[in-house]
C-alpha cells in the first residue's frame, strides 16, 4: 500500500512540476469528452423534441388529408384561375366509417372560409368545420373558462367558434375574447374558447400537419355545410384560385398502437379505390414517423459520438508523444532510480501514474465542460445570433435544445480514461527498458 501512494506522489508530483504542459497535454482529452456530451445532448434534445410534435398528433391516430394533385400544385397563379376539385368527398367519409367499425373514432374536418377578420386585423383562413370528437382525437385542450364545441353546437348548427391561441393574441390582445365577435368571410361567429398552444408551430408536428395549429380556428361542421359552399376563392392581383373540397382531413383513432399499422394499412387500400390515379389523399400514420425518428435519432447518435471520438483518438496520441518525450528527458532520473532499486515494474507504474492523472483530470474538466455548454446553450445562442456579425444571417428564435444524458457522461469518461491509459503504456514499457548504466550517463 505504502508503495502505491509512494509511486502516486511521484506521478503526481512530476505533472506539477510542468503544470502547462501537463494541461496542454489534457486538452485533446478535455475537448473530446465535452465534445461527446455536448454533441449527444444536442442529439437527443432535437430527438426529443421531434418525438413531443409526433406524439402531439396522436400515436393511434391516422390522419387522411386531402391534397392538390401534382399538376395542380405546380401552376402559377394565373394558370390556376380556375376551381380545382380534388380530395376526399363525404362518399370517402362514408366508405371509412362503414369499413373501420372497429376504430374508435372517425373524425371530419372542412376547411372553409378565404378570411377571418376582426375589426381591422385580418389574417388567411384556417377554419374547420369538426365534430366535438376532435377535441380528443387530436389532444386538444381549452383554456380556463371557455369550451371546446358540443353535440348541441352540432345539432342546432350554432355560430360559434374555438379559436386557436395565435388568433386569440393577434386579434384580442386588450380584451377577453369569450363572447367577443368576428367574421369567417363575411359570417359572423361568437367565440365561446380558446385552444392552449399547442407547441407545434414550427416543430415536426406543424410541418406533417401542413401548417401551424395555433391558427386554426374550429366551427360546427353542420354550421360550415350551412352556411359555406364546398369551393373557396381566394383572390390575388389580376387572377383568382379556386378549391372545391369536400372534406379536408380525417382523423381515424385506432384502438391501440398494436393496431394502427394494420388500421392504415386498410385506410390505404379504400382510399386507393377512388384516389390512386389522382394523388390527391396523403395518409399521415404519426406511429410509423415516431419508430422512423426513433431509427434516426439512433443513427445520428451513433455519427456524432464517432465523429467526436476522434477527439479523444488525437488526446490519446497527443498523451503518447508527451509522454515518450518524457521519457528521453528523464532518462537520468529512470537510471537513479533503477540504481537504487526500482523494478521494471515500478517504473511502468510511475508512467501509468501519470497518464492515468492526466486523462483523469481530463475526463473530468471534460465533463464539467460538456455540462456548462449543453446547460448555456439554449440560453446563449438567441444571444450569440443578435451580435451584429450574424444579425440578419440566422433565425434570432432559433431554439437549441439539450437533453444531458447519464449514458453519455459514463462513456465519454470511461472511454477517454481508457483511452488515455492504452496510450500511455508503450512509453512507459520505454520506459522501465532503459539500462541503467547508460541512462546514468545520459546528461
Amino acid at each position: 500500500m505504502s508503495f502505491l501512494l509512494e509511486t502516486i506522489r511521484l506521478g503526481l508530483k512530476n505533472l506539477r512540476l510542468h503544470m502547462l504542459r501537463s494541461v496542454l497535454t489534457s486538452l485533446g482529452i478535455i475537448l473530446g469528452v465535452a465534445a461527446v456530451i455536448i454533441m449527444v445532448s444536442i442529439g437527443e434534445g432535437n430527438k426529443l423534441a421531434a418525438l413531443r410534435g409526433i406524439e402531439a398528433l396522436g400515436a393511434t391516430n391516422i390522419i387522411v388529408r386531402s391534397v392538390p394533385p401534382p399538376e395542380t400544385a405546380s401552376m402559377t397563379g394565373e394558370e390556376r384561375s380556375f376551381i380545382a376539385k380534388y380530395g376526399m368527398t363525404r362518399e370517402d367519409f362514408r366508405r371509412l366509417e362503414y369499413n373501420l367499425g372497429d376504430a374508435l373514432s372517425v373524425v371530419p374536418l372542412k376547411n372553409v372560409g378565404a378570411e377571418i377578420s376582426y375589426q381591422a386585423h385580418r389574417m388567411p383562413s384556417q377554419v374547420y368545420g369538426t365534430t366535438p370528437a376532435l377535441r380528443d382525437v387530436a389532444n386538444l385542450r381549452v383554456q380556463r373558462r371557455g369550451r371546446y364545441l358540443t353535440d348541441e353546437d352540432l345539432n342546432q348548427r350554432t355560430s360559434v367558434a374555438v379559436i386557436g391561441s395565435e388568433v386569440a393574441s393577434k386579434f384580442f390582445r386588450l380584451r377577453d375574447p369569450l363572447g367577443a365577435l368576428f367574421r369567417i368571410d363575411q359570417q359572423v361567429f361568437r367565440v365561446i374558447g380558446v385552444l392552449e398552444p399547442v407547441g407545434l408551430s414550427g416543430g415536426a408536428g406543424s410541418a406533417l400537419v401542413g401548417r401551424d395549429l395555433n391558427k386554426d380556428v374550429h366551427i360546427p361542421l353542420s354550421t360550415a355545410e350551412l352556411q359555406f359552399q364546398d369551393i373557396i376563392v381566394r383572390r390575388a392581383t389580376g387572377s383568382f384560385s379556386g378549391e372545391e373540397v369536400e372534406l379536408s382531413e380525417v382523423y381515424i383513432t385506432a384502438d391501440s398502437t398494436e393496431t394502427v399499422l394494420m388500421t392504415a394499412a386498410r385506410v390505404r387500400r379504400l382510399m386507393d379505390v377512388r384516389h390512386a390515379d389522382t394523388n390527391d389523399v396523403q395518409i399521415i400514420v404519426p406511429w410509423e414517423l415516431l419508430e422512423e425518428a426513433k431509427k434516426t435519432a439512433l443513427i445520428w447518435n451513433i455519427v456524432l459520438i464517432s465523429i467526436a471520438a476522434i477527439s479523444l483518438l488525437v488526446g490519446g496520441i497527443g498523451i503518447m508523444n508527451i509522454m515518450l518525450a518524457s521519457v528521453t528527458e528523464r532518462t537520468r532520473e529512470i537510471g537513479i532510480r533503477r540504481a537504487l532499486g526500482a523494478t521494471r515494474r515500478h517504473i511502468i507504474a510511475q508512467f501509468l501514474v501519470e497518464t492515468g492523472s492526466l486523462t483523469g483530470a481530463g475526463g473530468i474538466l471534460g465533463v464539467l465542460l460538456g455540462l456548462g455548454v449543453s446547460i448555456g446553450i439554449g440560453t446563449a445562442l438567441p444571444w450569440i445570433l443578435r451580435l451584429p456579425i450574424l444579425r440578419g444571417r440566422f433565425d434570432e428564435i432559433t431554439v437549441v435544445e439539450t437533453q444531458i444524458t447519464l449514458w453519455s457522461i459514463v462513456v465519454s469518461f470511461t472511454v477517454a480514461s481508457v483511452v488515455g491509459l492504452v496510450f500511455g503504456i508503450y512509453p512507459a514499457i520505454v520506459a522501465s527498458r532503459q539500462d541503467p548504466i547508460v541512462a546514468l550517463r545520459h546528461d
